[in-house]
């Protein structure tokens, strides 16, 4: 079938076109690079003529909270009304786990007014709810530094990579809508603090990770449990362990999982 994935030239939007590929389906990546733009309405109708599901795992290119609230407003109405004129029969949407109880931030407001676009439009669709990201943990640090020191919550983190992501989305876009959120997590859980402080040692980062339970995180304040996803969520298989050491060629120290700790 043909599946167009909106964000398709990004980390995860690559990577799934690619495994789509793979399993002889008619995979188009879209983005401004292909000469479509959700924002404006460019190539739209032109690159979702035939498709049967439509894939959107894009981001907002500015943060600042008017911008991104823009964004995935304007990208959403633009796509399922371009989706509903052609006949596309599945909306696939990529977005956080914990978004509803992250409304603190700008950016999760502006997640949430999307899946809610999503929800009420005429097109069936699943929505992934997605934990962060491996391959964005030294941005996790970068954004909680001041001077030499990282400051974090001693929130829970359930992490995976970002080709179980795609695997998971894969997955998802050649099944059945299944018209509500699903959550996809990775096989273990870690305290954001010690992870952050783990990997940093690993690089021989001299930064000092201080744990801070009024710490934010990427702008809000998270519980304990804030960025877990739920009973039910499907697990990847790739550990942090093993990816971080076939990815660096290094060997992470006293990070311990913590749901078995």
């Amino acid at each position: 079938m043909k599946i167009v994935v909106i964000g398709g030239t990004g980390l995860i939007g690559s990577k799934l076109v690619a495994r789509l590929d793979e399993q002889g389906h008619n995979a188009v990546a879209a983005s401004p690079n292909t000469g479509v733009n959700t924002i404006t309405g460019e190539g739209l109708s032109e690159v979702l003529t035939g498709a049967s599901v439509v894939v959107d795992v894009s981001n907002a290119p500015d943060w600042e909270d008017d911008a991104v609230m823009h964004f995935f407003q304007t990208s959403s109405r633009n796509l399922l009304a371009a989706e509903a004129a052609a006949g596309v029969g599945h909306h696939v949407a990529l977005s956080v786990v914990g978004t509803d109880r992250m409304t603190e931030s700008g950016y999760f407001r502006a997640k949430l007014a999307q899946e809610e676009l999503i929800q009420g439009s005429s097109i069936p669709y699943t929505i992934v709810h997605a934990t962060q990201f491996f391959e964005f943990m030294n941005g996790i640090a970068d954004n909680a530094t001041d001077g030499n020191t990282v400051r974090l919550p001693p929130a829970l983190i359930q992490p995976m990579a970002a080709d179980d992501v795609a695997g998971a989305l894969a997955r998802v876009a050649v099944g059945p809508p299944l018209n509500r959120i699903v959550e996809i997590a990775g096989p273990d859980q870690y305290r954001l603090d010690e992870l952050i402080r783990g990997i940093l040692a690993a690089h021989n980062d001299p930064r000092e990770v201080v744990a801070d339970p009024s710490a934010r995180y990427f702008g809000i304040a998270p519980s304990e449990r804030t960025l877990l996803p739920g009973d039910n969520a499907r697990l990847g298989t790739t550990h942090f362990n093993d990816w971080f050491k076939n990815t660096t060629g290094r060997t992470l120290r006293a990070v311990t999982d913590a749901s078995h700790a």
